[in-house]
């Protein structure tokens, strides 16, 4: 078995720089309510947010060498995603290893597990997505893999794919789905522009959005005024 992969597909500049734009919440709604993480996954500060390519890593549960092999190899806006194999309260990243993810201008990090040194990761400013925070150690002693496709937060993420996250969650975008996906979502924002200064004019957004037909659809009966 070939547990390190390093040919991975990467996406191009332009596409990941659009999705710099976006939101994650208008992602996953254009893209047909797919790719959202589990929300338990959120970032260790407000007003963080990570955008870059996925660089997978599964660790053996307790055990972050993998981790630290993965940060070696990891390029300019990888996000390396870390399925720490449904051990939670763990804290297998800290202030060192994120000190060497920031130098390399990654796009940050996002964890299925707890990280610890919350307020000096915060400081640097390096995008970190975990479960919570937890001050227990790891070991070093057991192989697991690098740019796999792994399970992480209830999706499956493979490596290339484009992984967008702020305040509201995370969202995974297949690779192969990237430039559709990108065209959608600006779509979506351009017709909720639209709507948003209707609402300001004082429009509703039951009217708006026609919901009396879906209620009616519904056999909805109302009191007779």
């Amino acid at each position: 078995m070939v547990h390190i992969i390093h040919t991975v597909p990467r996406c191009p500049d332009d596409i990941l720089d659009g999705f710099r734009e976006q939101a994650s919440a208008t992602v996953h709604e254009a893209m047909g309510r797919k790719g959202a993480l589990d929300p338990d996954i959120k970032p260790i500060a407000k007003g963080m947010k990570v955008v870059g390519r996925a660089l997978t890593v599964k660790c053996h549960p307790g055990d972050n060498v993998m981790l630290v092999k993965a940060i070696s190899m990891a390029k300019q806006d990888d996000v390396i995603v870390v399925d720490m194999g449904g051990l939670v309260k763990i804290g297998p990243f800290g202030e060192v290893l994120a000190t060497e993810c920031k130098a390399k201008k990654m796009g940050g990090l996002v964890f299925n597990c707890s990280v610890r040194d919350s307020a000096e990761i915060t400081e640097m400013g390096l995008p970190v997505f975990s479960n919570g925070l937890c001050i227990r150690g790891t070991a070093k002693a057991t192989l697991g893999t690098i740019n796999h496709p792994i399970s992480c937060g209830d999706q499956i993420i493979r490596p290339g794919d484009i992984i967008l996250g702020d305040d509201d969650g995370v969202v995974v975008v297949p690779l192969e789905e990237a430039e559709a996906v990108l065209a959608a979502s600006r779509a979506r924002v351009a017709k909720e522009a639209g709507y948003i200064q209707r609402l300001k004019n004082g429009e509703s957004a039951f009217d708006l959005y026609g919901y009396q037909a879906l209620l009616d659809r519904l056999g909805c009966v109302e009191e007779s005024i």
